[in-house]
């Protein structure tokens, strides 16, 4: 088995050094570099192509939202896990705009934080539903009626199929939960998804679903709506 090549960077030795010997634990993580501010990262990623990169968001110099947008726009990236203290920060928001494939709280219990690598590390978002909620409840609530009818005239694109997988993948549904529901096989879902990705211009799947919110087709699903 090939072991998950991760890059930690955060600029609190103490942080570093729990997060090193958090993910020592684990025999298929392998910690390749460390970094403390987002300024380090595209030269650590060149030198030690990892799979994964575990962000935070404050840092004195180049923060990393900036690192992550950085990133995400070179070819062969790696994926990006924002680590934050903060459920739902604006700069989180962004960050996930910016192609960041999920975020953990700083507080979540190591195991889940190991988990959160290897499901990232697989493809799988990484947004545990209180976070999903709270954030976006906020992207709702601060969501411009220009913004809807800009995620709706890049989401006319899509052909029928491609929009239903949408608001499955919107509504945190898995490709087997999908492939169940619109009665289709597990491949043809990865099909559509990867279409709807080349289609729209986006990353991951969590920029599918922030896609689908601003574009109001998950309305039905955003807190304190009526049933």
């Amino acid at each position: 088995m090939t072991a998950i090549r991760l890059l930690l960077v955060d600029d609190d030795p103490l942080v570093r050094a729990g997060l090193s010997l958090m993910m020592g634990g684990a025999r298929d993580i392998e910690i390749v570099g460390e970094a403390a501010d987002g300024g380090e990262v595209e030269a650590l990623v060149d030198r030690t192509r990892p799979d994964v990169v575990l962000m935070d968001i404050r840092m004195p110099s180049v923060d990393g939202l900036t690192a992550t947008r950085r990133l995400r726009a070179r070819e062969d990236a790696p994926q990006v896990v924002v680590l934050t203290t903060f459920h739902a920060d604006e700069q989180v928001l962004r960050a996930l705009r910016a192609g960041a494939a999920g975020f953990v709280l700083k507080d979540t219990p190591p195991a889940q934080i190991v988990d959160a690598v290897r499901r990232v590390a697989a493809g799988d978002p990484v947004l545990s539903p209180t976070v999903t909620r709270q954030l976006m409840a906020h992207a709702a609530g601060t969501a411009a009626d220009d913004r809807r009818a800009r995620a709706r005239a890049r989401i006319a694109v899509l052909g029928e199929r491609e929009s239903e997988v949408t608001v499955a993948v919107g509504r945190g549904l898995s490709n087997a939960e999908i492939a169940a529901a619109l009665f289709m096989s597990v491949a043809t879902v990865k099909t559509h998804v990867s279409r709807v990705l080349a289609k729209l211009d986006l990353n991951n799947r969590v920029q599918i679903a922030l896609l689908a919110y601003d574009a109001g087709l998950l309305d039905e699903d955003r807190p304190g709506r009526d049933a």
